[in-house]
C-alpha cells in the first residue's frame, strides 16, 4: 500500500527505483513550487543522481514516494539534465534546516523536517517540523531512522512564510499581505531575531505597504534601524522618516551618521522639517523630547458633532486621537475632551460642557520622572505640553513614557521571537 505521508529527511538520499524495483540511482532533493498560490505547494519532481549525473524526474513519472525509496512509473526513463526553473524551490537545499516565519505565533521556527502528503493524486508540501526529534533523526544513520506518520510539532505550511532570498533562480518575496496580519512590534521582533539577510527580506516585504514599513521602523531598536537604513539612499531614508511620527522620526534621524543628517532632513517636507528641528532642540528625556507635535484641537465653542467629524477626517494615528484638546480664542489650552466621552454625548452639545479641566498640562522642560508620576496619578493615556503662553505644542502619550522607563533588556524579546 503506497504511503500517503512521507518526510523529506527519510526520502532524501534514498534509492530511486524503476517500476520493476531495479535500482536507478539516488534521490538528492524534492522540488516544489511556492508561487502557485496553493495552500499546500505541489511537488513538481525530484532531483536525482544517476550514473554521476544530476537529472530531473518530473512528478508525472513518479509512481510512489516511500520512506526509503522513490519509484518511477516505468522501467525506461528519458530524463533531462537537472536545471532549476524560475519559481522552483529545492526543499532540502532551500528549506530544510532554515528559518521560517510562523505567522500565527509571530515566531521564527526552523524547518528541521518537511512533511509531504499525497492528496488527490498529487504530492504536496504539508508543513514543517521544528521539533528537536526531527533534527536528531536527520543525523542518524538511515537504517536507524523511523519515518513517523505524525509529527506532534508540525506547523502547517499555510501558517508559515519561508525565506527564499537565497534561491539563486527565483527571488520569491514574502507575502506582505500575510505579514500585515501581525502587529508592527511583532514584525520588528522577527526582524531583530532573524539574520541580516532574513531581516532584509522581511523589510522588503513590508516595504510594499509604506505605512506598515514606517510603523515597523518605529518599533525596531536603534541598532536595527540603522542597519536597515545604512544601505538606502538619502531619498529612501527621507521617505521612511516622512511617514513616521515626528517624534520617532527625530529619534531615528539622530541615529544616522552625522554627515547624512542634514541632507536627509532637507529632503523632508518643510512642515515636517520644522517639527523635527523643534523636537531636536529638547532634551530626549523631557516632555519636549517625548512629545508628538501632531494632535487634534478645536475651539471651545465647537460642538460634539464637529469634534467627531474632526476625528473621522483626521489622518492622525488612533493614539493621537485619544483626546481632543480644547483652546480658547487666543489659542490657549482650556482642557481636553476624551474621544470616549464624545461618542456618548449629545451631538449638539458644546465641548465646554465636556471639558476635563483637571488634566495637568506640562512644560517642555518637565523631566521624565515627573511626567510619569503625573500620568500615573491622574490615570492618563495622554497629556498636553504647553509653551510659555499656555498654548499646546504637543502631546505626550503613555507609550512614549513606557518606552523610556522599561529596562532595555525588557523591550526587545528577540529570543521569544525565535522558536
Amino acid at each position: 500500500m503506497p504511503e500517503s505521508v512521507v518526510h523529506l529527511s527519510s526520502l532524501v538520499g534514498s534509492l530511486l527505483l524503476d517500476s520493476a524495483g531495479e535500482r536507478l540511482g539516488r534521490v538528492e532533493d524534492v522540488i516544489a513550487r511556492l508561487d502557485t498560490g496553493d495552500q499546500l505547494p505541489p511537488v513538481t519532481g525530484l532531483k536525482v543522481r544517476i550514473g554521476g549525473r544530476e537529472l530531473f524526474v518530473p512528478a508525472d513519472r513518479m509512481e510512489s514516494l516511500e520512506p526509503q525509496a522513490a519509484r518511477t512509473s516505468t522501467t525506461t526513463l528519458d530524463l533531462e539534465q537537472f536545471e532549476r526553473r524560475p519559481g522552483e524551490v529545492l526543499l532540502r537545499a532551500d528549506v530544510l534546516g532554515r528559518s521560517m516565519i510562523n505567522v500565527n505565533t509571530a515566531r521564527l521556527v526552523k524547518a528541521r523536517d518537511v512533511e509531504l502528503v499525497h492528496d488527490a493524486g498529487t504530492w504536496r508540501v504539508a508543513g514543517i517540523d521544528p521539533g528537536l526529534r526531527a533534527a536528531i533523526r536527520r543525523f542518524l544513520p538511515r537504517r536507524f531512522r523511523r519515518d513517523e506518520h505524525e509529527h506532534a510539532a508540525l506547523v502547517p505550511w499555510s501558517q508559515t512564510e519561508p525565506f527564499v532570498g537565497h534561491v539563486p533562480s527565483s527571488r520569491l518575496r514574502l507575502a506582505s499581505r500575510r505579514l500585515a496580519r501581525l502587529h508592527p512590534a511583532q514584525i520588528a521582533d522577527l526582524v531583530e531575531a532573524a539574520s541580516h539577510q532574513e531581516g532584509e527580506e522581511i523589510m522588503q516585504a513590508v516595504g510594499h505597504d509604506k505605512e506598515l514599513e514606517a510603523d515597523v521602523f518605529e518599533e525596531l531598536d536603534d541598532e536595527h534601524q540603522v542597519e536597515f537604513l545604512k544601505e538606502r539612499s538619502d531619498q529612501e531614508v527621507a521617505a521612511v522618516l516622512g511617514r513616521m511620527a515626528s517624534d520617532d522620526a527625530a529619534d531615528l534621524l539622530l541615529e544616522l551618521e552625522q554627515d547624512r543628517r542634514i541632507s536627509v532632513l532637507n529632503l523632508l517636507p518643510a512642515s515636517e522639517q520644522l517639527k523635527i528641528k523643534r523636537l531636536l532642540g529638547y532634551n530626549p528625556s523631557t516632555a519636549g523630547g517625548l512629545m508628538n507635535p501632531d494632535f487634534a484641537s478645536l475651539p471651545a465653542d465647537a460642538t460634539v458633532a464637529q469634534a467627531l467629524a474632526r476625528v473621522r477626517a483626521s489622518e492622525l494615528a488612533p493614539a493621537q486621537l485619544l483626546a481632543i484638546w480644547v483652546i480658547d480664542e487666543h489659542g490657549r489650552l482650556v482642557g481636553g475632551v476624551f474621544s470616549s466621552e464624545l461618542i456618548k454625548a449629545d451631538p449638539a452639545a458644546n465641548l465646554t460642557s465636556l471639558i476635563e479641566t483637571g488634566i495637568p498640562a506640562i512644560s517642555p522642560e518637565t523631566e521624565l520622572p515627573e511626567v510619569a508620576r503625573l500620568m500615573a496619578d491622574f490615570n492618563l493615556l495622554a497629556m498636553p505640553v504647553i509653551d510659555r503662553d499656555e498654548k499646546p505644542i504637543g502631546v505626550v502619550s503613555f507609550d512614549d513614557v513606557l518606552e523610556l522607563l522599561i529596562p532595555e533588556e525588557w523591550r526587545r524579546r528577540a529570543g521569544e521571537a525565535r522558536g
